[in-house]
């Protein structure tokens, strides 16, 4: 079973970050849905995760991730150098969600956002739940 990610479907950076992700997954580790997305909403109120979240969400096993554990443990399963970046999980969370908390809380304003979620090539539709 793959891992899914949750991730905002009306932000630029987000949608750049799962582009990046879907380059680097060669073994499709990963499915996405967009927050906004039916998809999204269930999977939300399945896995109990709070509303007003503000962070991708990845959801692995019985467990779900967010923040920077999310992006890191991400980075885990991608191809290449990317792996490396697995290890900063051994920083203390609190330090580590400080510059998400940065990133999430500006990123509408230095990146934009779209009034709708990007429709996925045909060739990665099928990871798109």
């Amino acid at each position: 079973m793959s891992s899914i990610i949750l991730f905002d479907g009306e932000c630029n950076f987000c949608d750049q970050s799962v582009q990046f992700i879907l380059k680097r997954d060669s073994k499709a580790h990963y499915q996405f849905a967009s927050l906004q997305s039916e998809a999204g909403k269930r999977l939300v109120n399945e896995y109990d995760v709070p509303n007003q979240l503000d962070s991708m969400i990845l959801m692995d096993g019985k467990k779900y991730y967010t923040k920077s554990t999310a992006a890191l443990r991400i980075c885990g399963k991608l191809d290449g150098l990317w792996k490396i970046f697995y290890g900063l999980l051994i920083i203390p969370r609190p330090i580590r969600d400080v510059f998400y908390g940065i990133l999430a809380k500006n990123r509408y304003k230095w990146f934009g956002k779209k009034d709708s979620c990007m429709l996925p090539s045909p060739e990665v539709r099928d990871r798109f739940l």
